[in-house]
């Protein structure tokens, strides 16, 4: 009787706790959320004083016991530059997603609410153990009845209200930054953030995400994309083949060799940017946990939650732009900023914003093999992003547009990912290869195709 019980109440989960779960959500984070905010207005309207670093180290404390995507967010704001204080990122920055795990009870009751009573049948056999757990779901080893290594993905109950909650949250905290500092209005970063996460859901999409993936990297030989088993998926169940590959870290603990980091690099490279270039598609999501390495030196590509589809003329836009800053060209290079979205753009803030820009293409202005920060020191990056920040403060800020955010996230957290591999290799040689044949009209027909094929929409 229990049994049947738990399963009811696991199948009218989405209708009946909705509300419950928002008001717990609002309970534990908004207290804890809420108490910083108020220090922060305390601060900046009253002269209280406000230790930041403290302030920062408890802001992390409020939201790394939570399982869910605000933390998920917080890692995601921690990438930007400028969207958080520097304090607020270093901080958020150290967040785990590897969180404990849910229990079995919990796994029998999410499986049966998916596949039905008998779906243990449905396995050769299945871990009860999570192998993985991370912000929305936890992952399971499994066997299918054909002999095949599986990996099951299974959502944590009431996400729903968990996003919808947390996303009020997030709204304090940029808030929070938004009373003190006004260099960046982050409005659009919120709205990215929002529509992301609330897609991330939906694992029948990133289901569909991910036979797009393995059809536009199906002549990539260095990357690899997991065969989904899509009789064994649901909109809360995700069922793919098991990938067997090393940690990025781990990886380059045990490796002395620059060839073999120098290929992982060019194969990580190639993973996200033929997407980009080809399809104006990008993996929005460069976090250390959604990649391994192959003993071959190939890359096995994870978790196709966070998946951005950019209109063709914003594809247009990153070749303009790195064309403007080769040849110097101001001209071109407001066209391109315009072709993303920024508007009002003065002569000051086009070079604030080629500031920026200079940094994240600088690896692919010289002709020559180099490591992905030259001959500058780690922290170089954020020694730039002071320097624009100072100036986007000066000049009244900045709204930067939607498509911005997960652009700008995907090239610092891939300059960090060739960081850690310590890779020295040409860039440019790279990326010319790559457009050389760009044409945004072909680059519409290939987008428009394989987004069809997997009843995916065209981007807005």
């Amino acid at each position: 009787m229990p049994e049947i019980d738990d399963e009811n109440q696991e199948l009218n989960e989405s209708e009946t706790s909705r509300l419950s779960g928002r008001v717990r959500r609002y309970a534990k984070v908004g207290t804890s959320v809420g108490g910083l905010a108020a220090q922060v207005v305390g601060a900046r309207y009253l002269g209280i004083g406000l230790d930041r670093d403290k302030h920062s180290s408890e802001l992390k404390a409020a939201l790394g016991g939570l399982k869910g995507p605000l933390m998920k967010a917080a890692q995601i704001l921690a990438t930007i530059p400028d969207a958080l204080p520097k304090e607020y990122a270093e901080e958020l920055r150290q967040l785990q997603s590897n969180a404990p795990s849910m229990g079995w009870p919990f796994v029998k009751r999410r499986m049966r609410a998916e596949l039905g009573q008998d779906w243990q049948k449905q396995f050769k056999s299945f871990e009860r153990e999570a192998a993985a757990a991370a912000s929305l779901g936890q992952v399971h080893r499994a066997v299918s009845p054909d002999g095949r290594d599986l990996a099951c993905k299974l959502q944590y109950p009431d996400m729903l209200s968990a996003v919808e909650a947390d996303l009020q949250q997030l709204k304090i905290l940029f808030g929070i930054y938004r009373r003190y500092d006004r260099a960046i209005d982050p409005s659009n970063i919120y709205q990215e953030l929002a529509d992301r996460l609330r897609e991330e859901l939906d694992y029948e999409r990133e289901g569909r995400h991910m036979l797009l993936y393995k059809d536009m990297l199906s002549q990539e030989a260095g990357v690899h994309v997991a065969d989904l088993l899509p009789e064994l998926s649901t909109q809360r169940l995700l069922t793919m083949t098991w990938l067997q590959g090393t940690p990025l870290l781990d990886f380059v603990k045990g490796c002395d060799s620059v060839e073999e980091r120098n290929a992982v690099a060019m194969n990580m490279f190639r993973a996200w940017y033929v997407p980009f270039y080809f399809y104006g598609i990008i993996h929005g999501d460069p976090h250390l946990g959604n990649y391994t390495i192959r003993d071959d030196g190939t890359v096995n590509l994870l978790d196709f939650g966070c998946i951005r589809v950019f209109p063709p003329k914003f594809v247009k836009g990153v070749i303009d732009l790195y064309f403007a800053l080769e040849r110097d060209d101001p001209e071109l290079a407001v066209e391109a900023y315009r072709t993303w979205g920024f508007t009002e753009i003065s002569k000051e803030l086009l070079a604030a914003l080629n500031l920026w820009a200079a940094f994240l293409y600088a690896p692919l202005l010289e002709d020559k093999p180099q490591k992905i920060m030259g001959d500058k020191n780690s922290l170089y990056g954020a020694e730039v992003a002071g320097e624009v920040h100072k100036e986007l403060r000066r000049l009244g800020g900045v709204t930067p547009p939607r498509e911005f955010v997960l652009m700008d996230r995907a090239a610092v957290g891939l300059g960090s990912v060739f960081m850690h591999l310590d890779a020295e290799i040409n860039w440019h040689q790279m990326f010319h290869d790559m457009i050389a044949e760009f044409d945004v009209d072909a680059l519409e027909e290939r987008q428009a195709k394989v987004l069809k094929a997997q009843d995916l929409p065209l981007p807005v």
